[in-house]
């Protein structure tokens, strides 16, 4: 795998974006907290950009499988360099509706862009190295959450937050010149083992046949929604345990506690794979998921909130390389775009739920009763998951990629 030009070219993309990635969310967060006092306010706005994503998402999936992956990938990557100016603008005119235009922009070229790497990651590499290759991409991008999130506290240190959005500029600059250097086969997988007896109906309509025929893929997505309980507050509730241990320090110690042990997490796993069964390392993490959103009761305390994080951090770090492996996998080729953006779809609309329920409960009940809630409903939801999955014995590791779509 190693030897392959293109995992090195999108790793290296991986790294240069996601600094720019996280510097501008460490911006954004700097810039709602000076400018937004209410927290569901500050959901709101977050959550207006990921509708925009959430509507364009089925022509997304439809584009992203019927042109040329590479050139989806440029255009939507020039299209989050420009959309960064106008966090320039909102900071410079002190508007808000500015930040609302770069959330809406924002989201729109992720929504085409995420799905299309997603999808091209199996192009570049073969079936029994996606594991170690979607491991290995997640791990990257949280070494660039890392480095992202502390060069960012040291830029606002010493310099004015406009810098943070420049250097996001340039980082995504950097991104589309990796992204021009992939030498892809797109020929490959278009060739899937899928009969569409409607092929006029495309979009989302023909991913529902593939996910009632293939129901560990149906299950693993629907085992994905547990950590977008945590994930889904994330920001919110690093800033209220920010407010509560009165410490700006701890933000960056929460998000470099979670990022090392993500990254631990996504290496550790290869070794997990070979002795737990595909099922048995989605619902254990699930499990732990749940446990770690409960710690967040002792969200006074430093050590046991970063503990949390840290927890949370190694869980998903093994949880979602798993499952891309199996949706990369399960998944006919010729469908990839449409799944991933559905799946995309999906996530955002989770998300932009918990974020306007985080937002409001945070408000109305506090953070430590919100996460008990959320804790809850995780463990409650990965029992539920459990007993249907051994119910209707699904097999998660099944790996047969022929389907005729009714």
């Amino acid at each position: 795998m190693w030897k392959n030009r293109n995992v090195w070219i999108i790793l290296v993309g991986e790294m240069i974006a996601g600094l720019g990635l996280w510097s501008g969310i460490i911006g954004n967060l700097e810039f709602m907290q000076v400018r937004i006092p209410s927290d569901f306010l500050k959901s709101v706005i977050m959550a207006i950009g990921l509708l925009a994503g959430i509507l364009v998402g089925p022509l997304a999936g439809k584009v992203i499988d019927q042109s040329k992956k590479k050139t989806v990938l440029l255009i939507s990557g020039f299209g989050r360099m420009i959309s960064v100016s106008f966090m320039l603008i909102a900071i410079g005119t002190g508007s808000i509706w500015w930040m609302v235009a770069f959330m809406i922009s924002i989201q729109l070229s992720a929504a085409f862009y995420f799905p299309a790497l997603q999808a091209t990651i199996p192009l570049v590499v073969k079936d029994e190295n996606l594991l170690q290759m979607n491991g290995w991409h997640m791990n990257v991008a949280t070494m660039a959450r890392v480095i992202g999130t502390a060069l960012a506290g040291v830029v606002l240190v010493y310099w004015s937050l406009d810098s943070l959005y420049y250097m996001s500029i340039i980082a995504y600059g950097g991104l589309l010149i990796t992204t021009y250097l992939l030498r892809i086969d797109e020929e490959e997988g278009k060739e899937a083992k899928v009969k569409v007896s409607a092929p006029g109906k495309g979009g989302f309509m023909e991913v529902f046949p593939i996910l009632k025929s293939y129901p560990a893929v149906m299950m693993t997505l629907v085992m994905t929604l547990i950590p977008l309980l945590f994930i889904g507050s994330f920001n919110l509730l690093v800033i209220n345990i920010s407010e509560i241990q009165d410490s700006a320090s701890i933000k960056g110690t929460i998000y470099a506690a979670e990022g090392i042990a993500f990254m631990i997490g996504t290496i550790v796993v290869k070794y997990i794979a070979k002795k737990w069964s595909t099922s048995t390392i989605l619902f254990f993490f699930a499990f732990i998921i749940g446990l770690a959103e409960l710690i967040l009761i002792f969200a006074a305390s430093p050590i046991l909130s970063v503990t949390a994080f840290a927890v949370f951090g190694f869980a998903v770090g093994s949880f979602f390389p798993t499952a891309m492996t199996i949706f990369q996998k399960q998944m006919p080729k010729a469908f990839h775009g449409r799944f991933f953006s559905f799946r995309n779809m999906l996530e955002r609309v989770i998300f932009q739920v918990v974020l306007l329920a985080t937002g409001a409960l945070l408000d109305l009940i506090g953070l430590q009763w919100m996460v008990v809630v959320f804790g809850v409903l995780s463990l409650s939801l990965t029992t539920i998951f459990l007993i249907q999955m051994k119910q209707r014995n699904i097999k998660l590791d099944t790996n047969d990629q022929t389907i005729e779509i009714a």
